[in-house]
């Protein structure tokens, strides 16, 4: 068994998998697809969805890989917290933190945090955590 892919809830798809290409060198898997019909439905418990799904290569490999959906219909639930139980965050190894961190402000994200220290003498690591446009967590990893 193996992890194939992870998959964001996006109010604006088109925009958010642009976030993660300019931002964090993603790149598309496939051309973007709609998906409707009573099977879609049947699938994910949603009656009569029409889904907008975009597959992303993520750097570093094929697979796993990011898909960014939009529904026709969605519902806005709080920001979640680092603290919220769930499904968190995207973490992304980088050699430098701090360019890749003016990279994700520059493409329109943000910063949640500070850069802190998590390693030791021995084996050095570095962590930060940002949100992209549309308030998900990332955190970015140097070591």
């Amino acid at each position: 068994m193996r992890l194939a892919h992870v998959c964001l809830i996006a109010r604006d798809a088109p925009a958010l998998a642009e976030f993660y290409c300019a931002a964090l060198g993603c790149s598309p898997r496939r051309p973007a697809t709609r998906l409707s019909g009573a099977w879609v439905g049947h699938g994910i418990g949603l009656p009569e969805a029409e889904i907008l799904s975009i597959w992303l290569n993520l750097p570093g490999g094929d697979a796993p890989f990011l898909e960014i959906q939009h529904f026709a219909s969605t519902r806005d639930h709080a920001q979640p917290q680092p603290d919220t139980p769930g499904l968190r965050h995207l973490a992304f190894v980088t050699a430098d933190i701090e360019a890749t961190a003016r990279a994700i402000l520059a493409a329109g994200g943000s910063q949640q945090g500070k850069i802190t220290d998590l390693g030791s003498a021995e084996h050095p690591g570095r962590a930060l955590y940002m949100r992209d446009p549309e308030g998900n967590l990332i955190e970015l990893e140097q070591g």
